[in-house]
Parts: structure tokens; sequence; C-alpha cells
């Protein structure tokens, strides 16, 4: 059973998405906060293993909160709800710490797909979308200025595994991975797992931002 705590600061939208999750036998919504602070609280005390979090609230937003979810080391995932594709707000979340997001317009099996696949520790929700996020904002990093000062976290890779989170990076799934560098499947999550235990990273998304803050992968 798969706990999950839905915050929101439309009350109907949190009954719509609380009768979507009720009819499932493997979900069940332990809370619901209206911002982010009561989430945080919430999610303090009840230990859920996935937030469904939405980002423009009052007293608290989704990224904050976020921000001290992750921060105060709680083991709940945060699938971030966003209204565009293209929020910054979306992103800033995946910076604080979010393990995916997802539109708020998507049918209702995909959200369902989407919290299964962030409570199994997965992030790939809607990897095109993912990639049209990440290489807008990305392009709004801070150009690099003269040679590092100390070695990057990619670093740590060997070049079979940067090859993989590059593809991660580009949105990619397993699958489109194995067959894009002639690997199995099998090979590829174990990659990935490498990937995400050597650079101390909680998902690919996680890895993919990565990939984007460190230029291993450039807009475009």
């Amino acid at each position: 059973m798969t706990s999950v705590l839905l915050v929101d600061d439309e009350p109907l939208l949190l009954m719509g998405f609380g009768m979507v999750l009720a009819a499932q036998d493997d979900l069940a919504v332990v809370g619901q906060a209206a911002d982010g602070v009561e989430a945080v609280d919430l999610t303090t005390r009840l230990r859920p293993d996935v937030v469904v979090m939405d980002v423009r609230m009052p007293r608290m937003d989704g990224v904050e909160a976020t921000r001290r979810i992750v921060e105060a080391g709680l083991s709940s995932r945060v699938l971030i709800l966003t209204t565009f594709d293209l929020d910054e707000y979306a992103f800033a979340a995946l910076q604080a710490g979010a393990s995916g997001f997802l539109l708020k317009n998507a049918p209702p099996e995909t959200l369902l797909a989407a919290i299964r696949t962030v409570a199994e520790g997965d992030a790939v929700v809607a990897p095109r979308v993912t990639r049209r996020l990440l290489e807008t904002f990305a392009a709004q990093l801070p150009a690099p200025h003269g040679p590092p000062a100390a070695p990057r976290r990619v670093d740590r890779l060997t070049d079979r595994e940067r090859e993989v989170l590059v593809e991660v990076a580009g949105g990619h799934s397993n699958a489109e991975i194995a067959a894009r560098l002639c690997l199995s499947e099998l090979t590829v999550k174990t990659h990935v797992g490498r990937i995400l235990a050597k650079l101390q990273l909680r998902d690919r998304t996680q890895a993919a931002v990565l990939a984007y803050e460190e230029r291993l992968v450039r807009p475009g």
C-alpha cells in the first residue's frame, strides 16, 4: 500500500484527487493540506510515501515546502503538480529535490501511474516534457568563468555512465536508452543505479538537473 498526502489550495481539486485515489486498492490518502506550511507539518508527522504537491499556494509555496521536506531528510518523495509545462516554479522544485512533476490537466490514469512511479523511486513521469522544462531553464544557468575550482561531481562516473547520464538528461526511458546505446535494459538500470549512488542523488530527475548544471548536457 502506497500512502499519499495531497496538497492543493483548491478544495475541489483535493476532493477530485482524493476520489480518484480512493478507488485504487494499492493507494491510500493519509492526509490533505491546503498550503506548504501544512504540507511540511503533515509530511513530518505522517511520513507518506508520496506527496502530491501544488506549486502556487498561500503562506508557503510548493517549492519551499519541497525544499524543507528534502532538507529534513524525510523519505517522502514529492510529485509536483503544475498548470503549465514550462513553469519556472516547477523547475525550481526539481532543483529543490522533487522527484518529478505532472500537469494538472493530466488524465486520472496518468496521475495514478505517476504516483506509483515516484513511489518506486523513479521519476520519469513525462520524459519529453521534462526535457523541454530542463532545456528551457538550463539556458538561464550562469555561464562558467575559467576552469572549475574543484572536480565536477560527474567526473566520478565512468565513460559509459556519463553516456547513460546524458541519455537520462535527454528524457529517455531505460528501454529507449538501451536501444540507443545497444545495451540491455537490465544493464541500463544497473548503470542508472550506480550513477545515483556515486552522485548521491535520490532519483533520475535530480540526475538530469545535475547534468545540466554541470554542463554535461546543453540546451538544444
